[in-house]
C-alpha cells in the first residue's frame, strides 16, 4: 500500500470567490503587489526540494515579470480567466497571448517568461517536487 508523505492538511470542498473582497489574497513577494495568491494546499519546501503547492494567482492588469524564470520543481498552470502573455520583452511588449482554458506544463529547469497580463488574469497553479 502506498503511504502518503504529504504534510498538507485535509480540506473538503470549500468556496473560492476570486472577486469577493472577503477572500484572503496575499501579495506575491516578487511582484510589487501586482500579483496576489490564495494558497489552497501547500507543503512546498524549496530549500529541501520536497512537497507541493496548489494556488490561485491573480494578476492585476499590467502585472509584469520582466525576465525569464527557472526553478527546480514541476509547474502546471491553467488560465482560469483573463489573458496571460508569454515571451514578452522587459517592457511587456510582444509575446504570445493565452486566454481561458489554456494550460502549460513545465519540468524542473525549464526557462519560461517573461510574462505580462495586460487585462489581468487568474491562474490555477500546481507546483511540486517529484
Amino acid at each position: 500500500m502506498h503511504r502518503s508523505t504529504t504534510t498538507k492538511r485535509h480540506r473538503e470542498f470549500f468556496a473560492i470567490r476570486p472577486d469577493d473582497t472577503s477572500t484572503a489574497w496575499s501579495p506575491v513577494a516578487c511582484s510589487a503587489g501586482r500579483i496576489e495568491e490564495i494558497l489552497l494546499a501547500d507543503d512546498l519546501d524549496a530549500a529541501a526540494g520536497t512537497g507541493s503547492r496548489t494556488r490561485l494567482a491573480r494578476w492585476s492588469a499590467g502585472a509584469l515579470i520582466d525576465r525569464p524564470v527557472v526553478h527546480d520543481f514541476h509547474e502546471e498552470v491553467f488560465v482560469v480567466e483573463g489573458e496571460l502573455v508569454v515571451g514578452c520583452d522587459a517592457e511587456g511588449e510582444g509575446g504570445e497571448t493565452f486566454g481561458p482554458y489554456t494550460f502549460a506544463c513545465r519540468p524542473p529547469g525549464a526557462v519560461h517568461g517573461p510574462f505580462v497580463s495586460r487585462t489581468g488574469c487568474v491562474l490555477l497553479e500546481f507546483q511540486y517536487h517529484a
